[in-house]
């Protein structure tokens, strides 16, 4: 063979072998950029997961939450409704209390109720008082529902 046609094939074989380097250099660079994008969609993949089994636990925490602090007012609610149909059927609000009695009159007797005494009060008055424990009750009810949600949900 003449030393040209070897030239010829040692040229071809050079290109050839030059062309399968960089096919093969440009298949394995997209592959490490396949590769990297798809650890990256399942890194992205797990925190979403992460972030939705957090949520559910969350919204289970809440939804029991609610529900503790739901009966618990409706209890309240109850027993208030309880106390309102004792009064309507003729029941009677009493309320205890201390009178102090101030330094100068300890040594005169005076007409007065005392201490430690029951007082009556008429039937529009306890129904005010009514009205206004269950608006207690159901305000206290709600701190400490937001307290325990803020507890359990916001500082953990």
């Amino acid at each position: 063979m003449k030393l040209r046609y070897q030239l010829m094939i040692a040229a071809f074989v050079v290109s050839l072998a030059g062309g399968l380097v960089w096919a093969a250099l440009h298949y394995h660079g997209k592959y490490l950029d396949e590769q990297q994008r798809a650890d990256t969609a399942e890194h992205s993949l797990s925190l979403a997961n992460a972030t939705i089994t957090d949520m559910q636990v969350r919204q289970r925490d809440v939804a029991a939450l609610d529900a503790k602090y739901t009966q618990e007012l409706a209890d309240a609610n109850a027993q208030n409704a309880a106390l309102q149909r004792r009064l309507d059927n003729g029941g009677r609000v009493l309320v205890k209390g201390k009178c102090p009695v101030p330094a100068s009159n300890q040594s005169t007797s005076s007409g007065s109720v005392g201490n430690d005494a029951s007082i009556e009060l008429s039937d529009v008055a306890g129904r005010n008082v009514l009205s206004i424990r269950s608006g207690i009750i159901s305000d206290q009810a709600k701190v400490k529902y937001l307290q325990d949600y803020i507890r359990q949900q916001c500082l953990k």
